[in-house]
């Protein structure tokens, strides 16, 4: 019997420093992915839609290039804290960490150099049906500005028609920690996404300011149009007249998830192209973008991408989190493992 998963690794190019970057193909009957050892990226999702018809569904690039040179973290495991701190500081343990403000005065996925340009180590793990990509990758004590060596693991786990990405850390000293994927979705395989339909199990988002952080508020989604709990298409949601779809031009907000975090539960359904995503996670929130920002460039075979390309799920920690006390905390020592995991399951719509 052929086998249900299989697994293959190749080079994909090289840094100008000469470090070598491998390309990690991971397939099943229904579900192939592409993991880049360059920033832990997942590079490409190819699936079937209702006719059979398999497309790449994740935004990407021809070569190592296309992601050397994107601002936008395409596919990439962003940290040490993904999304924004204000101001790039935070107290921690009774004293004020200043780390690297690299999008105006403020933080963003871990700074100037984050995981995202790292070139990571990787090794394959296989059995029990699934095939796996396990990265690794230290971060030293004082990285853009955070405090702690850490030492991270994000597994890509193939079964089926399921993706499980698993993040674990350990530190030296307390600091924070806030791990998540970047990957831009498009279910059709091109065009814009605003006919997609969106599901999000959340009943509660957080409001943000003009400058598109978080005002501390954490706000019931009733009677707005952050309410996503049933099905609505993600052109009509982002056309509201409404003063948060203003400030952040569309979607880009963190929403909680419904349930209890820690736990694996479901976290949002997108339909679009023919095909189907649930998703999935143990993360308290997700940050719901619609891609409205994405630059005019040239991506993967020949395509354009620009705004609303694709969509963005992050399931992660909320944003500025060690700036509000009532949100979950990402403070992590030497005696706390932090450990999440958001599964990604693909079928025909």
């Amino acid at each position: 019997m052929a086998p249900t998963v299989s697994v293959e690794v190749a080079p994909f190019g090289v840094l100008p420093d000469g470090t070598v970057v491998d390309a990690i193909h991971l397939s099943s009957a229904t579900l192939s992915v592409t993991v880049l050892t360059y920033g832990a990226t997942l590079a490409s999702i190819r699936v079937p839609d209702t006719d059979g018809n398999v497309a790449d569904v994740a935004l990407g690039f021809d070569d190592l290039e296309g992601w050397l040179h994107d601002p936008q973290y395409f596919g990439s495991v962003v940290g040490r804290f993904a999304n924004r701190i204000r101001r790039g500081r935070f107290p921690l343990d009774g004293r004020t960490v200043q780390v690297t403000p690299n999008r105006g005065d403020h933080h963003l996925h871990g700074g100037a150099r984050g995981f995202d340009k790292a070139v990571w180590s990787a090794d394959i793990v296989e059995g029990n049906g699934a095939v796996a990509a396990r990265l690794r990758h230290r971060s030293p004590d004082g990285d853009e500005g955070y405090p702690g060596a850490l030492d991270v693991t994000v597994v890509y786990e193939l079964a089926a028609d399921t993706l499980t990405i698993r993040y674990e850390a350990t530190t030296d000293a307390p600091t924070l920690v806030n791990l998540t994927n970047h990957v831009y979705l498009n279910l059709a395989g091109g065009g814009d996404v605003l006919d997609h339909i969106v599901k999000l199990n959340a009943a509660a988002f957080l409001p943000i300011d003009d400058e598109t952080l978080p005002t501390g508020e954490i706000r019931s989604v009733a009677g707005t149009p952050m309410d996503l709990r049933s099905p609505v298409r993600i052109g009509d949601a982002v056309s509201a007249d409404d003063e948060q779809v203003r400030r952040a031009r569309g979607f880009d907000h963190c929403w909680v998830v419904g349930g209890t975090a820690g736990a694996l539960r479901a976290c949002a359904t997108v339909v679009g192209g023919g095909r189907r995503l649930d998703v999935a996670t143990t993360q308290p929130g997700v940050q719901f973008y619609t891609g409205q920002g994405i630059r005019p460039r040239a991506g993967r075979n020949g395509s354009s991408y620009g705004p609303n390309a694709g969509f963005c799920l992050e399931t992660q920690h909320f944003p500025d989190s060690p700036n509000h006390d009532h949100f979950p905390s990402t403070r992590r020592g030497p005696d706390d493992r932090y450990a999440e995991t958001t599964r990604f399951r693909f079928g025909p719509a």
